[in-house]
This record gives structure tokens, sequence and C-alpha cells, in this order.
């Protein structure tokens, strides 16, 4: 983890353990590794050689271990156990409730636990072993790879459109520069994208509100206060009577996908979990309802 975090402070915090814990255990590790595993760079550390090719076997064990489980589980006819589900805001508020529930129906052995975090904070969770699979989004332009460690499995492309305050189909460029926005908070891969997209487009938004509820943005633009963009899973599931701007170049997409530990995509919790999904963000079906512009 601190190579994924940088300091050990911040390793200590995402697993949380003290800090005195991890570099205890570090110590430890070094002496039966019989090399140095950490070099400080400034506040932070980095991975010795060594200690990037003992993770690169220690990964290959990993993943190991979870098909092993993955096969166990397997040879039971019934699903069952305990799959610890974790989501970002939106699509827990738009899908997971549905999903739990018709898993709950078709698995009744099953024992769903979930959490809403957010994509950083649940890559994290998951590495860590403290969830088993992770609902994340990812814009275009701005995801990272899915580290070898772990496993993605793409679920659905949500189309993201523009919307303008009340919901006025168009506004020329020179209006737009006028007109306030509402955003992820600043930091977050939503906020960015946005911006990017805005200025492709010849202007720069002017971000006068942010929230990472995607529920208030819908509000704040119905209510004629601001314009937004939204991904179609959030209008279909409100039935908002909106009509997307005529912003060139959209709709763009998000990417919903569901990420585990390498090796446990086998796991017939998971791939219960999976099926589940995709069947609900089928996007060839309800979401094509969304009314263009």
């Amino acid at each position: 983890s601190p190579h994924l975090r940088g300091t050990i402070t911040a390793a200590a915090h995402a697993l949380s353990y003290t800090p005195s814990a991890v570099s205890q255990q570090l110590s430890l590790l070094e002496k039966e590794a019989g090399a140095p595993l950490l070099q400080k760079v400034g506040r932070g550390v980095l991975l010795t050689s060594a200690a990037e090719e003992l993770v690169r076997h220690a990964d290959e064990i990993l993943a190991i271990l979870e098909r092993a489980e993955a096969g166990l589980a397997a040879s039971d006819t019934q699903v069952r156990g305990t799959l610890r589900l974790a989501a970002f805001a939106s699509i827990s508020l738009t899908t997971i409730p549905r999903v739990i529930a018709a898993l709950n129906h078709q698995h009744p052995a099953l024992d769903i636990r979930f959490r809403q975090v957010e994509p950083e904070q649940g890559l994290s969770l998951l590495s860590s072993r403290r969830i088993d699979a992770l609902v994340v989004d990812s814009y275009p332009g701005t995801s990272e790879a899915v580290p070898d460690s772990l496993h993605a499995d793409l679920l659905t492309h949500d189309p993201i459109r523009a919307y303008l305050p009340g919901a006025t189909p168009s506004a020329k460029l020179e209006e737009l520069k006028h007109v306030k926005w509402i955003l992820e908070p600043s930091g977050s891969e939503a906020h960015a994208w946005v911006r990017r997209v805005c200025r492709e487009r010849g202007f720069e938004p002017d971000v006068a509100y942010e929230s990472a509820n995607l529920l208030f943005h819908l509000r704040m633009v119905t209510e004629g206060l601001a314009a937004a963009f939204l991904p179609d899973l959030l209008i279909q599931h409100e039935g908002a009577d909106l009509k997307p701007s005529a912003l060139p170049g959209t709709p763009q997409h998000r990417t919903i996908s569901l990420v585990c530990r390498a090796g446990a995509e086998q796991r017939p919790a998971i791939e219960a979990c999976r099926d589940t999904l995709a069947a609900h963000l089928d996007t060839n079906g309800s979401l094509s309802k969304i009314k263009h512009s």
C-alpha cells in the first residue's frame, strides 16, 4: 500500500492501521526478504527494485489464492456466503437498491453488504480486501488503467448530456459564457472532465455551485438556476421531462465497470452480481427513451 499512497501515513490511513504498525510490518518484511524495500524521496517513499519484484510475486500469489477460493465456491450448487459490494454515489441512487433486491430474490443464501464510496477510496478498500467488488465510473480521457492486481468488467456506456437552466434547449456560444454551472467537487474526475469538455467547445464554465449529489444537480437545472452535465441513468430514473441542449459534440459517455481482485472474477457471488448489474444497466432498453435535441 505505501507504493500506491506515497507515504506510510497515507497507507496506514487507507488500511485503518497506525503508521507505527505499518512501519513494524515493513521492517519485519525487510528482514525476511534480506533486502531494503523502501527508499525515502522527500517526504514520501518509493519501492526499491527488490520491493517491486516482491510485489509482482505477491500479486501473482494473491491471484492464485483468489482463483482457488472461486473454484471452491463454484463447486457449491448454491450461490452463498457474503458479498461486500461498494459503489459511487449516482449508481447507488439509481441502480443498487434494485440490484440488491434482485440478488436477494434470486440467491437467498447470499448475504449482500453494501457501502457507498468514492472511487479512489473504493479501490483502496478493494486492494486491502475490505470489500469484494466495486462499481466505478470513468470519464473519457481522464481514467487510468486498472492495475494488474485488479480485474474490471465493463457493464455499460452511459451517455452524458448537457442541460441548460430551466431546460432551455439551446444557447449561443456567447450566452454559454454567462451561464452558471453546477459541477461535482473540485479535484474529482467528473469536475475535470466537464471543464475540459467546455473548454474544447470554446468557453470557460462559470462554476457557481459544487455538489457530489447529482440529484441536486438535476434540481438546480429544473429550477432554472444552473446548467449541468447529467447521465442518462439519472434522467431515466427520475423520469425528468428535460430536453438536452444542442451543445456541439455531446453526448459523450462515461463507462461503468465492476472491479474485483484478480482471480476473483469467477467467484459465483461476483458473477451473479455482475450479471444482475448488467441486466439493470441495459442501455439498449429504457435509456434509449431519453429525448434528443
